[in-house]
């Protein structure tokens, strides 16, 4: 019984574990995920805007202020500010979190995909550089 009991405890610590860094997301499997955002977005020294807005520093930026990238009126005057939670939602539905945004990509389905793309963003500072 008590080797049960102890079996039981390691089994739901690794779980709990397991979640915690499914949460906290996996940077380098983010850098493959964010491939698909490479079509619009780029990211690291010499990003520039592209068909969206350059990405550095993004978490944390208040939305719709990126020098030179003409966005939507729904973007600038949508008043998020790029935390994770709200990265999450919008990667996870982009059209719900600010409609009439005018970003096409229809998001991603996957909250592992989303953590590890928020956690490969977090690496890059507003000059490109990674932290």
């Amino acid at each position: 019984m008590r080797r049960f009991r102890l079996a039981a405890i390691s089994i739901s610590t690794l779980l709990a574990s397991a979640r915690v860094a499914s949460a906290a997301g996996d940077a380098a499997a983010g850098e493959v995920t964010f491939k698909v955002c490479r079509t619009c977005h780029q990211i690291g020294e010499s990003a520039r805007n592209f068909v969206g807005p350059e990405l550095n520093g993004v978490v944390g930026r208040k939305a719709g202020t990126v020098s030179g990238y003409n966005y939507s009126d729904a973007n600038k005057n949508s008043g998020l500010t790029w935390d994770e939670a709200t990265l999450t939602k919008y990667l996870k539905t982009p059209r719900e979190v600010v409609p009439g945004t005018k970003m096409a990509f229809p998001g991603l389905p996957r909250d592992s995909d989303i953590a590890n793309v928020i956690a490969y963003l977090k690496q890059f500072g507003p000059d490109g550089k990674k932290l």
